[in-house]
């Protein structure tokens, strides 16, 4: 059964405040009673010392009257709110400021022995006393015992004290928990709302609702769950152009692969049905053989990629001479670039450069930058290839003086399948994959890879590897 964080909030809290009570009205009652007997206790001892010491000493040595302590232990018992008593050696009450003194023996109220050989009594009570807490100074006047000086406060009032300060208590833990009760409200209000709204987002993308936009944007809100509102939104987002991506890459891969399928499949029908003489053939079956050829690179260039996105292409290092490897793909491409008067400067800052790389790798990076700047070169232009240090790194640049790249569309190159508008006519051939394997590979590599372009003025890519060290 699900159960809202409302809820758990909501129970959590009346929990607290019950559990609180409990405890403060049960063993917090017991500590405060506790505590304001133990002081009294404290109060009545050092009153009882006073009593001893100022009056009891002149009475027993004759030199005051019964009657004139009995008046300034009235007065004491006024202050102190203590019932004193003045008690003889055998238990009987002389004098009692909450009763009365009488001289005569049957008369007089008789303490136990019990009470009167404890110094403190907590708990007292019988039929002439109220439940009491009792403190006991025996008199000694030339080391003899001459009687005893008991205190004694209401048990009552200690506890209609302990009342108070638990009712005070109470009343206080009360407004703390309406104050914390607001405070959860106000969390109920920037958290679990703003949470919900993610929650909504999220499964509105889950739904493919991609355009889907949360009210929390319109907030001005500075916190963690924009962060997360605003994470949710990028990623909602990004998942909207993948399935754009896909619907684009489906669009794209069948349009490369149905043209030349379609020249494929009308000419084998022409040269057997006999719509192309058999004189032809050569011609015809060259371009099917060139068709075919372009279908087994595009499928190729999507099977490498695919590596990449899978993390499944494996890199294996090792040292080679980057110099060496331009020279080499220079010379392959002199063929293609002779006809058009297209030419290599190579300038290297080092007769050998030794970098650290997937030799197989990065000569198809190589390659593929070298053959793009030879399609975008004009006739009878040159191509400049050159390599530097710099630190631990190998700066390694490519560069041609052809149509360029207009500034709205350099960050568009690296996309797959993306062709500017001026290098259809020029680039036919083009799977528009190559520049999107080149990046694939530089940064599998942990390398960069940036352009420079002008357009009608040229373009030049440069890109890094890590020099091996000496």
């Amino acid at each position: 059964m699900k159960i809202s964080l409302l809820v758990k909030y909501a129970v959590s809290y009346l929990a607290v405040v019950i559990a609180s009570l409990i405890v403060m009205n049960t063993i917090g009652t017991a500590r405060v009673l506790k505590g304001i007997t133990s002081d009294r206790v404290n109060a009545m001892s050092k009153e009882g010392n006073v009593i001893v010491e100022s009056y009891m000493d002149d009475y027993y040595k004759g030199g005051t009257t019964l009657s004139e302590v009995y008046k300034e232990l009235q007065t004491i018992d006024t202050f102190s709110d203590a019932r004193i008593m003045i008690v003889n050696p055998d238990g009987e009450i002389l004098s009692d400021t909450r009763g009365y003194a009488s001289a005569e023996k049957a008369d007089r109220i008789t303490l136990p022995p019990s009470l009167l050989n404890n110094d403190v009594t907590t708990e007292y009570s019988d039929g002439n006393v109220e439940p009491s807490t009792v403190v006991v100074h025996p008199v000694d006047v030339d080391l003899s015992l001459r009687g005893y000086v008991v205190l004694m406060t209401a048990r009552a009032g200690i506890k209609a004290d302990g009342a108070y300060y638990i009712d005070t208590l109470n009343i206080c833990f009360l407004l703390i928990s309406l104050v914390l009760f607001a405070v959860i409200a106000i969390l109920y209000i920037i958290s679990i709302v703003p949470l919900r709204e993610n929650i909504k987002m999220a499964r509105e993308y889950a739904d493919g609702h991609f355009e889907y936009k949360s009210p929390a944007h319109k907030r001005k809100r500075h916190d963690e769950f924009a962060d997360l509102s605003a994470t949710i939104e990028y990623m909602g987002n990004d998942i909207g152009q993948m399935e754009d991506y896909q619907r684009k890459f489906i669009s794209n891969i069948s349009h490369d692969f149905r043209s030349p399928l379609t020249s494929i499949k009308g000419f084998a029908t022409a040269m057997k049905d006999g719509t192309i003489p058999p004189e032809m053939y050569d011609r015809y079956l060259d371009t099917i053989i060139y068709e075919t050829e372009r279908l087994t690179k595009l499928t190729s260039e999507i099977l490498e990629l695919g590596k990449f996105d899978s993390k499944a292409a494996m890199l294996k290092f090792s040292d080679f001479d980057i110099n060496e490897m331009i020279k080499r793909t220079a010379a392959g491409m002199e063929g293609t670039c002779r006809p058009r008067g297209i030419t290599f400067d190579l300038t290297f800052e080092a007769e050998s450069e030794m970098v650290n790389a997937d030799r197989d790798r990065i000569e198809q990076v190589v390659y593929n930058l070298v053959d793009n700047a030879v399609k975008f070169s004009h006739n009878d232009s040159a191509i400049e290839i050159s390599t530097s240090e710099k630190g631990n790194k190998v700066f390694v640049s490519v560069k041609d003086h052809g149509v360029g790249i207009a500034a709205d569309k350099i960050k568009k190159i690296w996309e797959r399948f993306y062709k500017t508008d001026s290098s259809r006519g020029r680039d036919r051939k083009g799977s528009g994959l190559g520049l999107s394997i080149v990046k694939e590979i530089i940064q599998a590599h942990g390398e960069e890879i940036n352009v420079v372009s002008t357009e009608n003025a040229g373009t030049e890519f440069i890109f890094t590897l890590a020099r091996t060290s000496e």
